[in-house]
């Protein structure tokens, strides 16, 4: 059986992400991000991924003796929500460029796919996010979850782990 290191990456500029390694040791993080002035007229700042600062978190990840892959949750694309939308979109091609730089393998999911086998059915809304923080508690103990609003990315590395992508 090869080594692989799953990373489970919650899409946008406030995901957290998650690692799961072979050897079965685990991680997990928020997406470092920038803020900067924003390229229209009028004063605004937006986030942006921070690519070196990223790579060098997922470097250690994906060294050439190991297959590393990641499960990436595919953006929101609404136009109703259009700032959301372009933030969403130009996190997902920084992040690819970052793939592509460190040679990870990456595929896409649905939320609602990971979910479904996750989570408790019924739930909505929030009640996603708190679901979500609750189970990764169970699923990996030794880490603290407190200083985040939910378990997305470990989830999402721990069903690619599972499905054995």
């Amino acid at each position: 059986m090869s080594k692989t290191n799953y990373i489970g990456a919650d899409n946008g500029t406030s995901g957290n992400w998650g690692c799961i390694l072979y050897d079965g040791c685990y991680d997990y993080f928020s997406v470092p991000i920038k803020k900067e002035l924003n390229y229209t007229k009028s004063k605004q700042f937006l986030n942006r991924i921070d690519v070196p600062k990223l790579i060098e978190l997922l470097r250690p990840l994906a060294p050439s003796n190991i297959r590393c892959f990641t499960l990436i949750e595919r953006p929101m694309i609404n136009p109703m929500r259009w700032r959301a939308s372009v933030s969403a979109i130009r996190a997902l091609e920084a992040t690819i460029i970052v793939f592509e730089i460190l040679k990870i393998s990456y595929a896409y999911i649905d939320s609602k796919t990971w979910q479904k086998e996750l989570l408790p059915s019924g739930l909505e809304g929030k009640e996603l996010k708190i679901a979500s923080k609750e189970i990764a508690k169970r699923l990996f103990p030794n880490f603290n979850f407190d200083n985040f609003d939910d378990g997305d990315g470990i989830l999402l590395a721990e069903y690619a782990r599972r499905k054995g992508l």
